[in-house]
């Protein structure tokens, strides 16, 4: 057991400090203190004694070095019980520090803003912190290291139920975070830097990148019962997604249906109006809009009924009883929302294997950031695709007929639906509704025969949507066939002309958007 004595409190987020101080006063803790965390437990009615005090060297260079001392680093590395540290400690007057509570410079929110001067971000560079934890850590056996304020209440319990003392499991277990603590900030600072331009710009794309991700769970397999698999999470996500949202009910969550929910959630994002998306296998079976969630669910479902079953299914607006009771009705993986009347979960736990999740509030717009992909031995890094809402402002009407207004409001909804669907992508649609989708094709013709094939209703009238150009004017034709009267595509074949010509032929409307939307 590590027997607390004396404590080192400098802290950045001085959230909970002064209630946690005062609990380890009641153990008889001395507590050493720097700046402004000093001043802030004084103000409070904590006895303090300042680390320049107790080193008998001031605060230096405009507070840049303060615990940087013999003093401070030779009480925390020295191991207790080796008789070459103890007689170096006696004759430089060194005193043990038993524990340390110590949290950084905010150096991640000063860089949020992206006028930030670099004198500034320079500044918010901790020191003496790092090396204080980087020191405690080492020596965890002998020092209890804190970081978080998550951890407060725990360490006060477990003085009082060790009469002043912490395990030597809880000290190693606060090591371990205090480093991946440290991994992080010294990530965001080498992100940051290196990606600094001459002229003051920031370079998305460093020469290296390092990523920090925080372990959610543990899942029950990967893809495979063969393979193990583990969520981890970027910390402090702001953006309602798959990876801040909460599990209310049903069984563990696998690896695909993480995924698959994702995509789901991500392609219902992208709807300002009442919405619910179906995806299967990471493809999206059944997309729809209408006043009601149950009408858009229904009239979802009713895109690929086969395909829905055992699938994920997304809402943008919360959950009632009516869309409940028609959800409880079929086998699902998954529901996801922004939230739930009560009476809607209380029919939803007659499934108890449904997995229910709650989304936070979806009223946050989805924000640029970067999308990875793995390969074997690396990642590829890009923007993410948040793109769509304005692709038609630039629109190019290519054919003779101009699209009806309500060709154009289809197309508008399928081209939303098409970028969230694996290319090569066909997407069939009427206003609000799905009618057929090709997905994952390695021709795009096959993937307009697919979406004619999986249709369940008349494709007669309905509009087409594809993620990228047509090759050939064999994709148009096979929509004719289909009966679709209007199509949108990005446009860019060295053969547009004759895409063109045979919409023509067949009297379609054909806009061009001069945008691409491939999904891998």
């Amino acid at each position: 057991m590590n027997k607390i004595r004396r404590a080192i409190i400098s802290v950045s987020d001085k959230e909970g400090i002064g209630n946690f101080a005062k609990g380890l006063m009641e153990f008889k803790i001395e507590i050493l203190s720097t700046g402004g965390t000093a001043k802030r437990l004084r103000d409070g009615g904590i006895a303090v004694t300042d680390i320049s005090e107790f080193t008998g060297s001031p605060e230096i260079l405009g507070g840049r070095v303060k615990t940087l001392h013999p003093k401070i680093h030779g009480g925390i590395l020295a191991l207790r019980g080796d008789k070459t540290h103890e007689l170096q400690m006696k004759e430089n007057a060194i005193e043990p520090i038993d524990m340390v509570i110590v949290n950084l410079y905010p150096f991640e929110e000063v860089i949020k803003n992206e006028k930030v001067e670099l004198s500034e971000a320079i500044e918010n560079i901790d020191i003496g912190g790092p090396t204080l934890l980087r020191a405690s850590a080492k020596n965890y056996e002998h020092v209890t290291l804190v970081t978080d304020p998550e951890d407060y209440k725990d360490l006060l319990k477990e003085l009082k139920k060790n009469k002043g003392a912490i395990s030597p499991e809880t000290n190693f277990r606060l090591a371990v975070k205090a480093f991946s603590y440290v991994a992080r900030y010294d990530a965001a600072i080498s992100n940051y830097l290196g990606g600094l331009e001459k002229d003051g710009g920031r370079n998305k794309f460093p020469a290296a990148i390092t990523m920090h991700f925080e372990k959610k769970m543990k899942l029950r397999y990967g893809e495979n019962p063969h393979q193990e698999g583990s969520f981890y999470v970027l910390p402090e996500i702001d953006e309602p997604c798959i990876s801040n949202s909460v599990q209310l009910q049903g069984k563990e969550l696998s690896l695909n249906n993480i995924y698959d929910t994702d995509a789901a959630l991500e392609a219902v994002k992208d709807f300002k109006e009442t919405a619910c998306v179906i995806v299967k296998h990471n493809n999206p079976c059944g997309v729809a809009t209408d006043e009601s969630v149950v009408d858009a669910f229904l009239k979802a479902k009713a895109c690929d009924p086969v395909s829905a079953f055992g699938g994920i299914v997304a809402f943008n607006k919360d959950v009632d009883e009516v869309t409940a009771s028609e959800l409880a009705n079929m086998f699902l993986e998954v529901v996801i929302a922004p939230g739930y009347t009560e009476k809607a979960l209380e029919v939803l736990s007659s499934k108890g294997n449904l997995r229910v999740m709650k989304t936070p509030p979806l009223n946050i717009s989805v924000k640029p950031g970067l999308d990875f992909k793995k390969v074997v031995g690396g990642a590829l890094i890009q923007d993410r695709d948040t793109g769509v809402n304005d692709d038609f402002k630039e629109m190019k009407v290519e054919t003779k007929r101009q699209p009806t207004d309500e060709e154009l409001e289809a197309m508008k909804f399928a081209w939303k639906v098409c970028k969230h669907v694996k290319s090569n992508a066909i997407v069939f649609a009427r206003s609000g509704q799905t009618v057929g989708i090709g997905a994952g094709q390695m021709s795009r013709v096959d993937s307009v025969k697919i979406a004619t094939f999986k249709s369940t209703m008349p494709t007669a009238g309905a509009v087409l949507a594809s993620d990228a150009f047509f090759p050939f004017r064999d994709g148009i034709d096979e929509a004719a066939k289909a009966g679709i009267t209007a199509i949108v595509q990005p446009g860019g074949s060295i053969r547009d002309s004759e895409i063109i010509a045979a919409a023509d032929e067949h009297g379609m409307a054909m806009v061009f958007t001069g945008v691409r939307h491939f999904k891998h």
